[in-house]
């Protein structure tokens, strides 16, 4: 019971269902055993609805360990179907807004940036290229300056492209590595772990209604910089 409580529940009807995903909560069992979030819903919806046997759940994205905020799952094989391709289709069908924390002040307040990436499997990397490379994908987003403190900025990132690590990747090759991602060079790694990306805000047609939704993450809880950060919006 303790772990279903952990959950934050940010909108649910028939068809699916949001949660506010932790830093370092995993959305999907791997390797290293740990309790998914995936596991949590599952259980959630089993004890809310007094569901016998199996409960469907499906996965139409993923958030990296260390990223917090909105996750979607699926509650119909109806809706993952269309989920995924929403999600896989390039274009307006799905519209992402993360926050990020960093400590070097961007070049320009707003800016579009466009580099190629190069997944590393062996690392689990991406690396970076500021012109075209063989087996690299185009990668484009777009940064705008939210607000300052006296040592952070709070950056405002939406997603043309989704690739592998593209925020961290790209806002590193700026020189604006995200607070506490050591693998995209930050110096320090944050207290508790992971890493000030913020999934924020995710806009889409409903898979079955057919109505535009949009869902907002709240900042992570007990974190006295996000609380700063936000008040000064």
């Amino acid at each position: 019971m303790a772990k279903e409580k952990r959950l934050e529940v940010l909108y649910e009807d028939n068809h699916i269902i949001a949660v506010n995903k932790r830093r370092g909560d995993i959305v999907q069992g791997d390797k290293t055993g740990d309790e998914p979030l995936s596991e949590m819903v599952k259980a959630y919806i089993k004890e809310k609805y007094n569901k016998p046997g199996d409960v469907y759940l499906g996965l139409p994205h993923r958030l990296d360990r260390p990223v917090s905020g909105v996750v979607i799952f699926a509650k119909t094989s109806k809706a993952l179907t269309r989920l995924n391709l929403m999600f896989q289709q390039k274009g307006e069908e799905v519209n992402k807004v993360y926050w990020a924390i960093v400590s070097n002040c961007p070049r320009l307040e707003e800016e579009v940036l466009t580099h190629y990436l190069l997944k590393n499997e062996e690392r689990n990397k991406s690396n970076v290229f500021d012109k075209k490379k063989k087996g690299a994908k185009e990668s484009t987003l777009e940064y705008k300056l939210l607000t300052r403190s006296q040592k952070y900025y709070l950056l405002e990132v939406k997603l043309h492209t989704g690739r592998h690590h593209q925020i961290r990747a790209q806002l590193a090759r700026i020189g604006c590595p995200i607070r506490g991602d050591l693998k995209y060079g930050y110096p320090r790694s944050n207290k508790g772990g992971g890493i000030d990306l913020h999934a924020r805000e995710i806009s889409f047609m409903h898979p079955v209604k057919l109505e535009p939704i949009t869902i907002k993450a709240p900042i992570p809880k007990n974190d006295n910089l996000w609380k700063e950060l936000y008040n000064l919006l």
